[in-house]
């Protein structure tokens, strides 16, 4: 466990994110494999593991072409090796390479743990070296991020872009449309709000090395509702709108509908309505508790981490927002569907069909003729009912599965793009290498 690839396994990712007990165990079962300028794996290998390099070099190639060389001193090492199956590449090591394989089922799905923070939360056990500046051990520590799939995770970190502020630089502005979520890398950020354009900037929270903010516009697609200014020189990493939404707040986000409510209310979840006191009022689920979506910043520590939270608002939007703001907190958060607006709908819903029943059963009765020519042509209310709910059932699952297939292409477009990318890089040392050659000749 102390040894010096047992510290270079443990900051892979994701085994980062691994618990005390899963890493230990996992040490105890995984043997480092050294080869010499030979294959770790080739193109076409379809077996489920993954593949992580400790020392060396490994030239990633197809058809004899490399593509890329991955070395074990560089932040790319950290991923597995070109973990797509069937491979669309053959790893071959250049010189002497030591290397790990790991089963990818066990890794990509670890036991389910409790969500204690004070017991098994998964987290980081080690402390983020300050010399060293190792800020991907701090983001690893997130819980939010502990979260994600693994292949979500490592598209991350590629894509994380770093920028500079100086001290009194401000960062996010209140008002503006959000467009970047931000990973605080180094410095403080205050958060400040004005509650009306003329009056002055009221401070909410400052922002330490480690923390992450921004993403409340890019959930809502609202304006920027506080704005975020450095106190010090700061380094961010930040993520555009676009790769915060497929990567990061899909997969973190869960959903219930109305129906399945009361079951979790009868197993201790707490129900959250984030709307305003005057909405509340005017209606709102038994037993929920009211804190304005600009208040849980403050009074969030009162819900109890042990049980499930189900968040509410007017139509789901906001909720989405203040389930995050509770995730990133360790806390088991769920979004009502639809917030109230879905409620009122069931409601009315329901409404309609009693109504339906109730004018059916105050009908005269019909003539044996007429109720021979109306089975002919018409079918009953109750039939008519339930036949529209099941049209309208039909086309919310078309609906959702359009937009599974929209995500799946844009992720598809994205590593064709990155391909691109490496064989335009490619493309341009082969022409500088023909471009040397020719000056030889």
């Amino acid at each position: 466990m102390n040894s010096e690839d047992a510290l270079r396994i443990r900051k892979l990712v994701p085994l980062a994110t691994l618990p005390g007990p899963l890493f230990n165990d996992l040490c105890n079962e995984v043997t480092v494999e050294e080869v010499r300028d030979g294959p770790l794996f080739k193109r076409g290998d379809t077996d489920n593991h993954l593949f992580y390099l400790i020392d060396g070099e490994v030239a990633l190639q197809a058809d004899g072409l490399v593509i890329d060389v991955i070395s074990s001193a560089h932040e790319s090492s950290k991923f597995a090796l070109a973990h797509q199956l069937p491979r669309k590449i053959d790893a071959v090591a250049k010189g002497v390479v030591r290397f790990v394989r790991l089963d990818a089922d066990r890794v990509n799905n670890p036991p389910q743990l409790e969500y204690k923070e004070e017991k098994n939360m998964m987290v980081v056990e080690e402390d983020i070296d300050e010399e060293s500046g190792d800020w991907m051990t701090g983001l690893l520590k997130l819980p939010i991020i502990q979260r994600l799939p693994p292949a979500n995770l490592q598209k991350v970190l590629i894509a994380l872009e770093e920028v500079a502020a100086g001290q009194g630089e401000v960062i996010i502005e209140q008002g503006a449309v959000g467009d970047y979520f931000y990973f605080l890398k180094s410095g403080q950020c205050a958060v400040t709000r004005k509650p009306t354009p003329n009056s002055k900037d009221i401070r909410l929270a400052v922002l330490e090395k480690g923390e992450i903010f921004g993403e409340d516009a890019l959930i809502t697609d609202a304006p920027r509702t506080v704005s975020v200014t450095a106190l010090t020189d700061v380094m961010l990493l930040r993520l555009n709108k676009k790769q915060f939404v497929s990567l990061i707040k899909a997969p973190s986000l869960t959903f219930v509908s109305y129906e399945e409510l009361p079951a979790l209310q009868q197993d201790g979840a707490a129900v959250l309505d984030i709307r305003s006191p005057d909405e509340f009022e005017k209606h709102h689920i038994d037993g929920a508790i009211n804190v304005p979506f600009f208040s849980l910043r403050m009074q969030f520590k009162n819900l109890n981490r042990d049980k499930p939270v189900v968040v509410i608002c007017r139509d789901g939007r906001s909720s989405e927002a203040g389930a995050f703001f509770l995730l990133k907190n360790r806390y088991k958060a769920f979004i009502l569907k639809g917030g109230m607006e879905a409620i009122a709908e069931a409601e009315q819903t329901e409404e309609v069909r009693e109504q339906i029943e109730t004018t059916a059963e105050t009908l005269p009765p019909l003539e044996q003729e007429d109720t021979f020519e109306l089975k002919e042509q018409a079918v009953s209310p109750e039939e008519l009912f339930q036949k529209l709910k099941t049209e309208n059932e039909a086309l919310r699952r078309a609906v959702r599965q359009l937009n599974e297939k929209c995500n799946r292409l844009d992720m598809e477009k994205k590593q064709i793009e990155d391909r691109f990318v490496m064989l335009s890089k490619h493309f341009e040392q082969l022409k500088q290498m023909l471009h040397k050659l020719k000056n030889k000749a």
